[in-house]
């Protein structure tokens, strides 16, 4: 990162020009955060404590919400911290480190998103062959396979951007340090190496995206063969939750990153970036446990005892 060094700080967006706004901005931030923790944090109390929850599904649920703290407590404190006290300033180690983790947690997610999709097929469309497919030993290798994929990921990305020489500025047109605007300080044409990787990374995605797509056309095949309509209504309530965090969180991160430089504005790249960053950590909790009855109940039983004792 040498060639970088030079650039001792970037200047994040900000939210708001005036004083009042950005305390507004502060307050909602802060209810999302807390929204974000509070729902990710009693899934994963739930399910630790819970032992018919031990199962795969809710494992990787486990997984996906730990990703989904990682990822909110990674770009929202540092947004809020500049809204409060009206400042811009992030260091060059610290803008390197937040986009490391904000792409490690992100990569998880995509990650631990296409295994639970892999696992609803396995589920619905293999029932017999479940328990061999998706045993204790291969669920925890699967979910290891995420994180170090995330982490190799992460960090090739975050070596190569910043291994860039930088000198057209650092105001960053974001709230959090971003690839896509880090390659705009560039002077050097080396950024289209990691274009390149984006691409290559891109076309990785979409392969996924084609599999899950594929998955899902054969579970609701499966679905809909299914006689009882009360088994057909348990298999959609597990199914199409997961459908809307996977098409919400794809579409906005493949669009944030591959959109043409003609239609890029900083309101609309500030819209994006919070699709993809802010908004999935504190839906996915509601989500998934609203049409999951056992997850409900876990909650429910969680919360009481703990008043109970209190």
């Amino acid at each position: 990162m040498s060639n970088s060094s030079s650039m001792s700080h970037f200047l994040q967006l900000a939210l708001a020009d005036m004083q009042k706004l950005q305390l507004l901005h502060f307050c909602l931030l802060l209810g999302i955060s807390l929204a974000a923790l509070l729902g990710n944090g009693l899934i994963i109390s739930a399910v630790t404590c819970g032992h018919h929850l031990h199962t795969p599904m809710f494992f990787f649920l486990l997984n996906l919400a730990l990703s989904d703290l990682g990822s909110i407590c990674t770009t929202v404190p540092k947004a809020m911290h500049n809204s409060l006290w009206d400042t811009r300033n992030i260091s060059f180690a610290g803008c390197a480190t937040q986009l490391f983790l904000i792409y490690f947690f992100l990569g998880s997610e995509f990650c631990l998103l296409i295994i639970m999709c892999y696992d609803r097929y396995v589920s619905i469309c293999k029932p017999l062959h479940y328990g061999t497919l998706l045993g204790s030993r291969a669920c925890a290798h699967m979910a290891a396979a995420a994180w170090a994929s995330a982490f190799l990921s992460a960090l090739m990305h975050t070596a190569n951007t910043f291994s860039l020489l930088l000198c057209h500025g650092n105001a960053l047109g974001q709230f959090f340090c971003e690839i896509p605007q880090i390659l705009k300080f560039s002077c050097s044409k080396f950024y289209l190496r990691e274009l390149e990787l984006i691409a290559v990374s891109s076309c990785l995605v979409l392969g996924c995206f084609v599999f899950i797509v594929f998955s899902y056309v054969q579970i609701f095949r499966a679905v809909l063969s299914i006689p009882s309509e009360q088994g057909r209504h348990k298999a959609f309530s597990t199914c199409l939750p997961h459908l809307a965090v996977v098409s919400l969180f794809l579409s906005t991160v493949i669009f944030a990153h591959l959109k043409p430089p003609s239609i890029s504005s900083p309101s609309r790249d500030l819209a994006l970036s919070v699709l993809y960053s802010v908004v999935p950590p504190a839906l996915n909790p509601l989500i998934h446990s609203v049409r999951n009855q056992e997850l409900k109940v876990a909650v429910w039983r969680l919360m009481t005892g703990w008043f109970q004792k209190h």
